[in-house]
């Protein structure tokens, strides 16, 4: 399993007060001259990685790293990495897959064609564990998954399709947890130092650059995974980011969240119905 790795924190001889001046110039600065906004961004765990990027960097405090970011962009190629939440594994919440094999397929079998969005893919594990998913239910060839992702490191690592051998265990097991039909070991072969998953299952993938706080809709869905990226929203952005679902829906499509995330509290709570409450799916009836 990954470990978490503890960021850290303001340096005690920091002001409070001073800091968060800073942060929100630093936000303010990357919104208007990259156009990546993280000022609605859940504030402590933002912080955090703002001083991992600091220490790493041997800066002293945040108004040096705006310099050094608002003048050089591979600077802030390497914020983004740390500001965009990157962790993902293959049937990652097995019992999820499980739910979504038995309650959800049932229904996406009844059309014609089925059009899912991965929003905030990361480096694609997901991506893979639902084509294959839908492989073995015989429903990949009338699919296509537009998988999205505001960074682009990262969508060309899922692209790739190369993922740790010594993480093969631990997919192996959440394959199987999640009601997997064949052995893992069929779908992968080591190569270039890692394990390569077959091109097959990116032949109905659509990989894209989509910054869910800025960007539009921009087609309509039966099913839209967004799991376990809205805990890092603060309530105003987790709204915005509901109604832009919300309007990528079809009726009767899929939404599914994080375990850690929900529906309650948002203004669009009311309009979907939960079809599994613990795995947090829910389906669009208004």
């Amino acid at each position: 399993m990954s470990q978490k790795i503890a960021l850290p924190d303001t340096p005690a001889t920091y002001g409070r007060e001073l800091e968060r001046i800073e942060i929100d110039l630093l936000l303010e600065g990357i919104f208007r001259h990259y156009g990546f906004d993280f000022r609605s961004y859940a504030y402590s765990s933002l912080k955090r990685r703002l001083w991992k990027r600091i220490t790493a960097d041997g800066l002293e405090s945040i108004s040096e790293l705006q310099h050094n970011v608002l003048h050089d962009s591979s600077m802030m190629e390497k914020l983004l990495l740390d500001l965009s939440i990157n962790v993902s594994s293959m049937y990652r919440d097995p019992l999820f897959y499980k739910a979504f094999r038995e309650q959800v397929l049932p229904v996406l079998r009844t059309y014609p064609f089925i059009r899912i969005w991965h929003a905030g893919c990361s480096t694609g594990e997901e991506v893979y564990s639902m084509a294959i998913l839908l492989e073995e239910e015989g429903l990949y060839s009338r699919s296509r998954i537009y998988a999205t992702d505001i960074n682009e490191v990262v969508l060309q690592r899922a692209k790739e399709g190369i993922f740790p051998l010594d993480r093969m265990q631990e997919y192996t097991e959440n394959y199987i947890a999640a009601g997997g039909k064949r052995a893992f070991s069929d779908y992968y072969h080591a190569k270039y130092g890692g394990a390569l998953f077959d091109e097959s299952h990116t032949k109905n993938v659509v990989f894209s650059l989509h910054n869910l706080v800025t960007d539009h809709s921009f087609a309509e869905f039966n099913v839209i995974l967004c799991r376990n990226v809205l805990i890092y929203f603060d309530k105003t952005l987790q709204a915005k980011v509901h109604g832009l679902f919300y309007d990528s829906l079809g009726m009767f499509g899929i939404l599914a969240l994080g375990s850690k995330e929900s529906m309650r509290f948002s203004p669009y709570e009311e309009r979907y119905d939960q079809l599994n409450g613990p795995e947090k799916i829910f389906r669009k009836v208004r």
